[in-house]
């Protein structure tokens, strides 16, 4: 392996892993007499020319929108189950990124995985021990004296970036974001032609637990790093001001503010305006700041702000709230974390008119001018909570003017939800906000904490919408009326592709793809109480009926 280090990049190269890997690959198929027949004689080199999607949001915009399909109204009560891969965590958080012969997926602890699109085989694995937490997102490195070398992009939660070689599977760089005391990579990067963003929050959400920590130092972040050699551009903290000590608990424990704000979600980008959008979440001690529970606007060359609109005041809250009120790092007053977790997305509506679309946890829906931040309407959908409200993700349907809002609804760890739940996918007009049709459902589960809910991020498609619930349902409606058309209940066992014991689980994190004549989702989400493992990477297809 070789090294060098870049100022505070990290910038590695490695070219032995891709050749192991394949032998790794062929002794699994070989263990699983089930899938030996299947995997065996797998080409290592994956097809890159027709990439289905460039970021989180399929598109640099974030709509969720899938062009590249032939998934409708018609013809979704055909999809069945093709072929399911196990993967090594019971919480999977990462999004596809399919091409014309491959599915590439983060298996957290496994690594990142080139799957061969009909079959689920392993074209090669990048091994990888941390948390892969994002989308896997494509890009291109320029070579003055050869052809772009084409990569992919992931996080890690806690280590950084990474950028593999897309045909071998070899590492190319690795960047840390060493700007910030704890980061959190929680968000997927957005890559432009030679530009990667990188949203930041802070592990410091969580560390107040302890009572002896002197909460809190920290804000969240936007970071722009060259992809050609991993150099920083620039970093945006979410907050200017210095922390301070503001009073002390126990008589020696420090408590420090401001702090949090930090960036969950992707960020959208707009080509037009050369502009970054992206949320923010609560702070996490006193005093409160301006620019949490906010949108950001900034100029994506510079990373100079063009404008912040601040939606919910006095959000001051972190783990340690959900213990007790009473927690000595619980700020007080405390507030209902109503954060921005999911990316913002940009829409052209009927008119012509650009708008900036974003849900927040409270469970409101708001649409911004994407030039100055002026509310345009605003719209509540549920009672919102510390996971939603609108948790993970919207998508648009332009040429129907429609924004496809999924509320969850559910309680969490005992901290208080006041009102009632009203979980379900709601339709709004993009122009006025105005509602146009909902759906929900009963639960599976016999108690609150195991509600229906659309915490996962969705995919719309032609004349529909795909979701994907809390109670481990994958489920097509039509785009114009709601209407269900397909329903898959992923809670099962399964065999795999890779010979690994697989069940389905809650679905939450980035939700279901679609691609072509495909829809797939990974099935498992065990992060807080009642929320059921799973570890399915499911690939459902149209099937032709029996004439």
């Amino acid at each position: 392996m070789k090294g060098r280090s870049q100022g505070r990049v990290a910038v590695v190269n490695q070219r032995t892993v891709s050749q192991l890997s394949r032998y790794l690959v062929l002794a699994a198929c070989l263990a699983s007499s089930a899938v030996m027949a299947e995997c065996k004689n797998i080409a290592a080199n994956a097809g890159l020319t027709a990439l289905a999607s460039n970021s989180w949001g399929i598109d640099h915009r974030n709509t969720r929108y899938q062009p590249a399909s032939t998934v409708t109204a018609e013809n979704a009560a055909n999809l069945e189950l093709k072929w399911v891969y196990g993967l090594s965590n019971e919480t999977p958080r990462s999004f596809p990124l399919v091409t014309e012969d491959t599915i590439f997926i983060g298996d957290s602890n496994h690594g990142l995985v080139a799957l061969e699109r009909e079959t689920g085989c392993e074209r090669w694995v990048y091994e990888h021990d941390g948390p892969i937490s994002s989308a896997i997102i494509p890009g291109n490195i320029r070579r003055s004296d050869a052809e772009d070398q084409p990569i992919l992009i992931f996080t890690d939660r806690y280590t950084g970036v990474y950028a593999i070689d897309a045909n071998t599977g070899d590492l190319v760089w690795h960047i840390t974001v060493d700007d910030h005391l704890v980061p959190q990579l929680s968000g997927s990067p957005l890559v432009t032609e030679d530009t990667v963003f990188v949203p930041v929050s802070s592990m410091e959400v969580g560390l107040p637990i302890n009572p002896f920590y002197g909460c809190c130092t920290t804000s969240g972040g936007m970071a722009a790093f060259d992809i050609n050699t991993g150099e920083k551009k620039w970093y945006l903290p979410t907050i200017k001001e210095e922390p301070k000590v503001t009073g002390s608990h126990f008589g020696f424990v420090d408590e420090w503010g401001p702090s949090g704000a930090p960036v969950w979600g992707a960020p959208a980008y707009d080509s037009k305006r050369d502009i970054l959008y992206f949320g923010t979440g609560q702070n996490y001690s006193l005093p409160t700041t301006e620019t949490s529970d906010a949108i950001f606007a900034v100029d994506a060359t510079s990373g100079d702000v063009q404008w912040v609109r601040q939606f919910t005041q006095n959000d001051a809250f972190n783990a340690a709230c959900t213990l007790t009120l009473n927690h000595p790092n619980c700020p007080n007053p405390t507030g209902p974390d109503v954060d921005f977790g999911a990316p913002p997305l940009i829409a052209s509506t009927a008119s012509g008119r650009d708008i900036l679309i974003a849900g927040q946890k409270s469970g409101d829906v708001h649409a911004m001018n994407p030039d100055t931040g002026e509310v345009l309407w605003s719209k509540k959908l549920g009672r919102g909570g510390i996971i939603g409200g609108v948790h993970f993700g919207l998508a648009v349907n332009e040429s129907i003017g429609t924004v496809f809002v999924p509320i969850n609804d559910r309680t969490a760890m005992n901290y208080p939800s006041p009102g009632t739940p009203t979980p379900g996918l709601y339709a709004l007009d993009i122009e006025s906000g105005e509602q146009r049709w909902s759906f929900s459902r009963e639960s599976r589960c016999d108690d609150e904490e195991c509600m229906y809910g659309l915490s996962s991020a969705i995919t719309a498609t032609n004349d529909i919408v795909i979701t994907a619930s809390m109670d481990g349902y994958l489920e097509v409606m039509g785009a114009g009326d709601g209407k269900l058309l397909w329903s898959n209940d992923t809670w099962k066992s399964y065999d795999s592709t890779n010979g690994v014991e697989v069940s389905g689980g809650s679905i939450d994190s980035h939700g279901p793809m679609v691609v072509d004549d495909l829809v797939m989702v990974s099935s498992g989400y065990r992060w807080i109480t009642n929320q059921r493992g799973g570890n399915a990477f499911l690939v459902f297809q149209l099937v032709t009926p029996d004439e």
